[in-house]
C-alpha cells in the first residue's frame, strides 16, 4: 500500500471514529436549547453530568444539590407559582407571553393600575352625610333629664327651652368639580397603564437580547464540535504520516493541544449558556433551575424589517411612553380647570327637625322643621386658590416640556437602533458571503495539500483556526442582528415578532 493510501485510509478510519464518538457523546448529553434549523443545532448541557457526577461521588454534596431537580420542598417562598409552570418548550413569543402574565414587575405595576383606577368612583361619589342630635335646656344637676328638661317648675314656670332637634348635614362641591377631579385620576391611571406597556417593551428587549444570546451560544458549541472534529482529522494524518516518517511528531500534538482548548471552549460556552437560561427563566417569572427548552428559526426572524420613516411614525403615534406623556400632559391641563374652580364657592345643607320634649321622650309638643344653605366662600383674599392656580399651570408647562422631550427621544432612539440594525446587518452579510466562505476553501486546501505528503502543517492550523473563529464571529453576528432588530421594534413601540 502506497503512503497515500495509508494516510486516506486513517484519515476516513479517524473520522468515522470521531463521528461515532460525537454522536454517542450526543446521545448522552441532556439537550439545553433546539434550533428550528442546521446553522442552530443542539448543544450539549452539564448540568445532568454534573449532577451524576457529584451524585456518586458524594451523595450529599452541595453541587449535587445544586444540580438536583426542582421540587415543592426545595423551593424558595418567594416563588407563589407552582415549580412545573408553563411549557418547557417555547419560542420568542411564547417566552414574551409568559414575561407580560408572571413577571412580577408588571405584576405589581397592573396591581397599581387596577388600584389606582379604583380611587376614581371614590373621588365622584358623594360626600359623606352627617348626622346630628342635640338637646338643650338641661337644668342644675340634671343633665342628662332629657324627657323632663322642658317641664315647668317654680323656678321656670314656662319651662327652660324647645331646641332639642335632629339634624341631617349633606355638603355639596360646586357643580363640575367632582367630575373633573375623577376625570384627573382616571387620566392618571390610563397613565400608568402606558407606562407598564412602556416597563413590558423594554423587559421584552432584554429578554430578546437573552434569548438570542442563548442561541448564539448554541451555535458556537455546535462550531467548536466541528472544529474538534476538524482537528480529529487533523491530528490522525499528522500521525499516519508521522508512521511513514513524512511529519514531526510535535505536529502530532499541536494538533493535539488544538484540540484540547477547542473542547475547553466548550465548558465555557455551556456555562454561558445555563446562566442565560437561568436568566430568562427569571424574568418570564420561573424558577431559575426549572428546565427550558429555547426553539428559534433565525431565516424567520431575519425578515424585513419596515423602513425608517414608517418606524418613525409609527413610534410617534402608538408607543407606549409616548401616550403616557400624552395622557399626563391631559391631566396637567384639566388641573389648571380644576385649580380654576377652587375660586367657586361650596355648599352644605343642614336640615333640621325641632321638639319642645326630649328626643328619646313622648313628643307632647309642637314639632317643626328648619332647613339652612350654607356657602363655603374662599377668603382671605383668594391666596390659596391664587397660588394652586399657578402651581397647576407650572405642573402643565412641566408636562408640555416633558411630553416634547419624551417625543425626541423615542424619535433618536429609532435612529439610533436603526443605524446599529444596518450595522449589524452588513457585517452579518460579509461575514456569511465572504469571509467564512475563503476560510472554509483556504482550510480545504491547506488539508487537501497537507494530506497529499505536502509541507504547511502550521498553514493548515491556522487556516482552520482561523475558519473556526470567523464561524463563531458568525454566530455571534446573526445573535447581533436579531437583537438589534428586537430592539429596533422596542425602540419604536412594537413587539420583535
Amino acid at each position: 500500500m502506497t503512503p497515500f493510501a495509508l494516510a486516506a485510509f486513517v484519515v476516513c478510519a479517524s473520522a468515522f471514529s470521531v463521528l461515532s464518538f460525537a454522536q454517542s457523546t450526543a446521545n448522552s448529553a441532556s439537550v439545553s436549547v433546539q434550533a428550528g434549523e442546521n446553522s442552530l443545532a443542539v448543544p450539549p448541557s452539564i448540568g445532568a453530568q454534573l449532577g451524576a457526577q457529584d451524585a456518586k461521588a458524594a451523595p450529599d454534596s452541595k453541587t449535587a444539590e445544586l444540580f438536583s431537580p426542582v421540587t415543592k420542598a426545595n423551593t424558595p417562598k418567594i416563588f407563589t407559582k407552582p415549580v412545573s409552570s408553563g411549557p418547557a418548550e417555547m419560542d420568542l413569543r411564547q417566552l414574551w407571553n409568559e414575561l407580560k402574565i408572571n413577571n412580577p414587575q408588571l405584576s405589581s405595576l397592573r396591581e397599581s393600575y387596577l388600584s389606582a383606577k379604583a380611587t376614581v368612583p371614590q373621588i365622584n361619589a358623594p360626600s359623606n352625610p352627617q348626622v346630628g342630635l342635640v338637646w338643650s335646656g338641661m337644668p342644675v344637676n340634671s343633665p342628662f333629664a332629657l324627657g323632663g328638661a322642658n317641664a315647668p317648675t317654680p323656678q321656670y314656670p314656662g319651662g327652660i327651652s324647645s331646641n332639642n332637634s335632629i339634624s341631617v348635614t349633606q355638603a355639596f362641591q360646586f357643580p363640575g368639580k367632582k367630575s373633573l377631579a375623577a376625570d384627573i385620576a382616571d387620566t392618571n391611571a390610563e397613565a400608568l397603564l402606558a407606562t407598564s406597556e412602556s416597563t413590558y417593551l423594554q423587559l421584552g428587549a432584554q429578554l430578546s437580547t437573552l434569548y438570542y444570546n442563548a442561541l448564539a451560544a448554541q451555535k458556537q458549541l455546535q462550531v467548536l464540535k466541528e472544529s474538534v472534529v476538524r482537528l480529529e482529522m487533523i491530528k490522525n494524518v499528522a500521525k499516519a504520516r508521522y508512521a511513514n516518517n513524512a511529519a514531526a511528531y510535535v505536529e502530532f500534538l499541536n494538533a493535539q493541544v488544538a484540540q484540547s482548548a477547542a473542547q475547553a471552549d466548550q465548558f465555557n460556552l455551556e456555562r454561558q449558556l445555563n446562566v442565560a437560561l437561568n436568566n430568562i427563566n427569571t424574568l418570564v417569572g420561573r424558577h431559575s433551575r426549572e428546565k427550558l427548552v429555547l426553539r428559534g428559526d433565525v431565516r424567520r426572524a431575519m425578515s424585513s424589517v419596515p423602513t425608517l420613516i414608517e418606524l418613525e411614525d409609527y413610534a410617534e403615534t402608538s408607543h407606549p411612553s409616548l401616550k403616557s406623556s400624552a395622557l399626563q400632559l391631559d391631566a396637567a391641563r384639566k388641573g389648571v380647570d380644576l385649580a380654576k374652580k377652587a375660586y367657586l364657592p361650596d355648599f352644605q345643607v343642614i336640615g333640621s327637625s325641632y321638639t319642645p320634649r326630649g328626643p328619646f321622650s313622648a313628643n307632647n309638643g309642637a314639632l317643626f322643621y328648619q332647613f339652612e344653605l350654607d356657602l363655603i366662600i374662599p377668603l382671605y383674599f383668594f391666596t390659596k386658590e391664587k397660588y394652586g392656580v399657578e402651581q397647576a399651570q407650572r405642573n402643565q408647562a412641566a408636562a408640555e416640556a416633558g411630553n416634547i422631550s419624551n417625543r425626541q427621544q423615542i424619535v433618536l432612539a429609532v435612529n439610533t437602533a436603526y443605524a446599529a440594525y444596518e450595522q449589524a446587518k452588513n457585517q452579518t452579510q460579509f461575514l456569511k458571503e465572504r469571509q467564512v466562505p475563503q476560510a472554509d476553501a483556504a482550510y480545504k486546501v491547506g488539508l487537501t495539500q497537507y494530506s497529499n505528503n505536502g509541507q504547511g502543517f502550521n498553514d493548515l492550523l491556522t487556516a482552520q483556526t482561523q475558519l473556526r473563529n470567523l464561524e463563531i464571529a458568525l454566530a455571534q453576528a446573526e445573535s447581533n442582528l436579531l437583537q438589534a432588530q428586537a430592539v429596533l421594534m422596542v425602540s419604536a413601540g412594537k413587539e420583535p415578532f
